[in-house]
């Protein structure tokens, strides 16, 4: 019997895959390399963005289309809004929320699907989660054997009028920091060259929590700057070139012992993601973001000045409730100051049970895309004018993949910049040198530096 796990959604919810993933083999089910092939089929969903729901009503489509030819069992699990849950209990076979995730095998099984437990093997006994930590403590079944993901929090306290996620996450909780620490470890130890820390809100980590937990005196749950230096000790020691990121920050929460922290470490990369979301303060009102366009220029000028070499990403929302052409304006001259390197920008799509779901949507679609393509216009340009400052210059990147075209590799800088360049597949989970040939609005071309050596690929996590 065999399976096949899909997710949509944000880097949360791969990470939430790799734990289904990881389950559904204990169980003794195989993962099929096509979705055509397996047995089961199941969808990690994400409820925030309208575009991610269509995309699983699409796939559910399909399946469900599959099963005139052959049996075939259907589940849907992850970042779900009641709203959606209940459409998708009419379309799926199992709906299961993701704490009840160790219950898989015995849902499947309740279902009529044998679960293929090898000769010699006990099955794998179902429990019910009673706290996060219950999720977190399963092994994930890492999708590279080069980059990883290592959730330290989920879930989130600042109920933002535009977001979904305290409906389908919930309140925030803490990771314990011994935990996130051991995952680190062995992922150096195996070889990892990127690591993620992820959650809603990572820089509220460990906030409130005080030293619940905590072994010997040591809090369980220090704060985000703390939890940063300790996996850069980890990371630095390697024997091995590894970077380390997180995502999501949010401005409110950012502190100059953050910036210090990346600062003192190689190993903890030079990137920062800080989500701006509106350059006008009245719709930054709105939408419940309690800082300021100042308060951001403030940490945009630490960042700056504390780390002259890091990358800039954001996320921006157009066409948000009641957002005038003024105030739109002012979204665009913030992103001409700012410079940003990368920018993830939206048109507004109301989720219910979000604050924002409740008020008129009123600036129509037609003009919500017409201030994404001017948004992306001036993303093209600041990223354009940063990547031609690089043309010439040898740079180290980390090679994620072959491209789809043969002789070519996909790379990305430190600073998570795409580039593409010539190479051979043992390349793939290195860190090479490579010199900037060309710049484009979103992406570098490169070739390898004459003066690299290669490094031999990382050993797959077992």
């Amino acid at each position: 019997m065999t399976y096949r796990v899909i997710a949509l959604g944000c880097q949360m919810n791969i990470s939430d895959s790799e734990r289904v993933a990881s389950v559904l083999q204990g169980a003794g089910y195989r993962e099929a390399e096509r979705e055509e092939d397996a047995d089961i089929l199941g969808v990690v969903a994400c409820s925030v963005r309208q575009k991610a729901i269509d995309r699983i009503y699409s796939k559910i489509h399909e399946w469900n289309g599959w099963k005139a030819q052959r049996p075939l069992l259907t589940f849907v699990s992850g970042c779900i809004l009641p709203e959606d849950e209940r459409k998708f209990l009419r379309l799926f076979d199992l709906v299961f929320r993701i704490d009840d995730l160790p219950r898989l095998p015995e849902l499947v099984r309740t279902y009529g699907v044998p679960v293929p437990v090898p000769s010699g093997v006990e099955p794998q006994r179902s429990v019910t989660l009673q706290h996060a930590d219950d999720f977190w403590a399963i092994a994930p079944r890492y999708q590279s054997p080069h980059a990883a993901y290592v959730p330290i929090q989920n879930g989130c306290d600042k109920f933002c009028t535009f977001c979904a996620v305290p409906y389908t996450r919930g309140r925030e909780v803490s990771r314990p920091a011994a935990d996130i620490l051991g995952e680190v470890t062995r992922l150096v130890e195996n070889g990892y060259r990127t690591i993620t820390l992820l959650g809603q809100n990572v820089n509220s980590y460990g906030k409130g929590l005080g030293d619940a937990g905590s072994a010997a005196g040591t809090p369980a749950f220090p704060t985000f700057a703390e939890l940063l230096d300790e996996v850069g000790d980890v990371a630095d020691t390697a024997a091995h070139r590894v970077w380390v990121y997180f995502t999501s920050p949010h401005p409110s929460d950012m502190s100059g012992d953050v910036l210090d922290a990346i600062a003192a470490h190689p190993s903890l990369a030079k990137q920062v993601h800080l989500p701006l979301q509106s350059g006008d303060d009245r719709v930054l009102i709105r939408m419940n973001r309690n800082y300021r366009l100042e308060d951001y220029r403030k940490i945009v000028g630490d960042i700056r000045d504390r780390l002259p070499t890091a990358t800039l990403f954001t996320d921006l929302i157009v066409g948000f409730c009641g957002e005038t052409e003024e105030q739109f304006a002012a979204t665009r001259e913030a992103m001409e100051e700012f410079r940003y390197h990368m920018a993830f920008i939206a048109a507004y799509s109301p989720r219910p049970g979000a604050a924002g779901s409740r008020w008129d949507d009123d600036v129509p679609q037609s003009e919500k895309k017409r201030r994404l393509h001017v948004l992306s216009e001036v993303l093209q340009r600041t990223a354009l004018a940063h990547h031609e400052r690089q043309v010439g210059a040898t740079v180290d990147v980390f090679v994620e993949a072959e491209d789809r075209q043969p002789g070519l590799l996909l790379a990305r800088t430190e600073g998570r910049i795409p580039v593409r360049l010539a190479g051979d597949a043992a390349l793939v989970g290195s860190i090479v040198p490579a010199t900037v040939t060309a710049a484009r609005p979103l992406s570098l071309a490169a070739e390898l530096s004459a003066a690299h050596t290669l490094a031999a690929a990382p050993a797959a996590a077992g």
